[in-house]
């Protein structure tokens, strides 16, 4: 049998890239699926919107008909919206939960039936720091990865008797393309006496500083391939101890702490 068969979305760029670069040095026949091509050595690019539940489920198909199996999914695709809850669309918001949230749950719903039928699988979905630990002015992205973590925890529970296990991983503050991506609104920021404008700066300051991607993807791998997962990781000492505080803390505690990082007059 040859080495296991995964799929990364989102694998163009980033934390994604690094994550099929690594299952490739591991082994792995790796596809990736996103909407841009890329020249990713040892990868192979299959042209897929994970929003769109239908060709999510038609790439999958066809990895299947290549491989014959499917034995790892890393959902990884997503994007970053800042700006004042207040004064964010609807629309916008939208936007960003049919990536981040349904994106993966798109393809948690097309590997399913492939693992359960093979009594075996795993399923890595990219949840963030950000998920307990909720950032001022990153609301929406914040909602998006909490629902990713707790959709991870309640799907753990229902698909572990068919052999497949699902956990999510929760990255901190990498240095990746994901900055520059980010849909910024300054939208009531006039209103905020510039607190949007302060708090976007201290994030992006963060990030640009942040965690090299390749180190991010060799845990991320790590944990795909392991035999048996907890129900979530976070990546980098320091952000274990921020998820450990966020669970111990008092909400007006663990809130006032990350309001004078994130949200200060």
């Amino acid at each position: 049998m040859s080495g296991p068969v995964a799929i990364v979305t989102g694998g163009s760029s980033g934390i994604g890239n690094a994550t099929a670069l690594e299952l490739v040095r591991r082994g792995c026949k790796v596809y990736e699926f996103s909407r841009r091509p890329a020249e990713v050595p040892g990868v192979v690019h299959v042209g897929c919107d994970v929003s769109d539940e239908g060709q999510f489920a038609a790439a999958v198909q066809e990895v299947r008909q290549r491989e014959g199996r499917i034995d790892v999914l890393v959902n990884n695709a997503g994007f970053g919206i800042s700006g004042a809850a207040e004064f964010t669309e609807n629309e916008q918001a939208k936007k960003l939960l049919d990536v981040n949230l349904f994106g993966m749950v798109n393809g948690c719903k097309a590997v399913l039936p492939i693992m359960r039928e093979q009594g075996r699988g795993r399923i890595v979905n990219l949840s963030s720091v950000a998920a307990p630990c909720a950032i001022p002015f990153q609301a929406w992205y914040s909602v998006s990865k909490a629902a990713v973590s707790t959709y991870t925890a309640a799907l753990s529970g229902e698909v572990k008797p068919f052999g497949v296990s699902v956990t999510a991983v929760m990255p901190g503050d990498i240095r990746t393309g994901f900055t520059a991506a980010r849909e910024k609104s300054p939208a009531g920021d006039d209103v905020y006496q510039g607190r949007i404008a302060k708090s976007v700066a201290v994030m992006e300051h963060d990030e640009e500083t942040g965690m090299e991607p390749a180190v991010a993807g060799r845990r991320i791998a790590d944990i795909a391939l392991k035999a048996k997962v907890k129900q979530e990781y976070s990546i980098g000492f320091k952000y274990q101890f921020f998820c450990l505080l966020a669970r111990i803390l008092p909400c007006a505690l663990k809130n006032y702490i990350i309001g004078s990082m994130y949200a200060q007059w």
